[in-house]
């Protein structure tokens, strides 16, 4: 048997026979996945990133060419 199984069996058998360890398991991985998806977050978030930054110059420049159109418009009327 590889270390690995029986590593996940021992795992396994202290989890379903103590209902604290199972709840600590549980908590452990929701603060795994929460950890992840913050640091996803912040992958695709952050200014310094030069995709993001590229990304927020296009929608502020698509927003102030509809400011813009918008202004000249109201000045028309």
């Amino acid at each position: 048997m590889t270390p690995s199984l029986i590593i996940s069996a021992v795992v396994a058998y202290i989890i379903l026979t103590d209902d604290n360890v199972a709840a600590a398991f549980y908590f452990v991985l929701k603060l795994g996945k929460a950890y992840i998806k913050r640091q996803m977050w912040w992958l695709t978030n952050n200014p310094n990133n030069p995709v993001v930054k590229y990304i927020m110059y296009r929608r502020s420049l698509k927003l102030s060419k509809e400011l813009i159109t918008e202004i000249n418009k109201n000045k028309e009327t």
